[in-house]
């Protein structure tokens, strides 16, 4: 068999799962299909001789293509072709017994909830909690690390179970921590910075990241303490992915974005992001006003 039969074949083996996986993301079928289609043409142009789970690539694939489009369709503040939103699962002419129970295993009142999500909490939420996907593994789709991508789960978990989760209460405490970590890193306050550190926390530049701080991973509270004492001079308190962090612009071109992950009250990580394709794909907010949480900068 040659190698254009083979990868159709299987491409075809996955479509459904790849379409179901789409739906839920998107909420729209007819993007869903757009989104599947694209993911074959990549397929089509990608040398493959080294991917051992085509099926994971493909769903990998198909994520990251729905989140673009989340994105795109944020930005633009539109809301999909078909609304609502299930007015597109029930089509007569395309075997209507079949689109009937897709909806119903879907739930109709699941995906009004899911499009209330931020996009990467939604690509967070289905990959790992209707398909399984390890943290892991979604992390590098949404462009965070993987005790983020727990968290933005959870989030999301959270709102379509419908538990109140008193966000701002939750959100000013965090900021507070993201805060007096900023002011002690620019005053070079060690204590200051050990004090909102978690004792095991973890420092994780990407590799663009470690090249401009020259500071590569490392663990504890002390070291990291020590390596951000004087630092941070020219940052700005964000919201990063939904929770407190901050960035880093020069001359109005954003360098590096910093996520923290807060637990229990200290910064658990510390997630040093500067690779250009990785800042496309994020979501950031450079936080205005202390009082009224207003935000500026970019939406990615």
């Amino acid at each position: 068999m040659d190698e254009k039969k083979w990868l159709t074949e299987e491409f075809e083996a996955n479509r459904a799962h790849l379409r179901a996986a789409a739906y839920r993301m998107l909420g729209s079928r007819s993007e869903a299909e757009d989104a599947v289609q694209e993911a074959w043409l990549r397929l089509s142009r990608t040398d493959t001789t080294g991917v051992g789970n085509l099926g994971g690539w493909l769903t990998t694939v198909v994520a990251r293509i729905c989140l673009d489009m989340l994105r795109a369709r944020k930005t633009r503040r539109e809301e999909p072709l078909e609304a609502p939103i299930h007015a597109g699962i029930a089509d007569p002419a395309n075997d209507p017994e079949r689109e009937a129970a897709f909806a119903d295993s879907v739930g109709l009142a699941l995906l009004v909830v899911l499009q209330t999500l931020a996009p990467a909490e939604r690509v967070a939420f289905v990959l790992h909690d209707m398909f399984d996907l390890p943290f892991d593994d979604i992390a590098p789709i949404i462009g965070r690390s993987s005790g983020a991508t727990r968290q933005l789960a959870s989030r999301a978990r959270r709102r379509v179970q419908g538990v109140d989760e008193a966000p701002d209460v939750d959100f000013g405490r965090k900021r507070t921590i993201a805060e007096a970590f900023l002011t002690a890193s620019r005053n070079g306050d060690l204590e200051g910075l050990i004090a909102v550190l978690a004792p095991d926390v973890v420092f994780r530049p990407d590799a663009t990241a470690a090249r401009f701080g020259t500071i590569g991973e490392m663990r504890g509270a002390a070291h990291v303490a020590e390596a951000f004492k004087g630092r941070a001079q020219a940052a700005e308190i964000a919201i990063v992915g939904g929770e407190p962090g901050f960035v880093v612009e020069i001359q109005g071109q954003l360098r590096v974005v910093v996520a923290l992950t807060i637990a229990d009250g200290r910064i658990a990580a510390i997630d040093a992001i500067a690779d250009p394709d990785h800042l496309a794909r994020l979501d950031y907010s450079i936080l205005l006003d202390e009082n009224k949480r207003e935000f500026t900068g970019s939406s990615r």
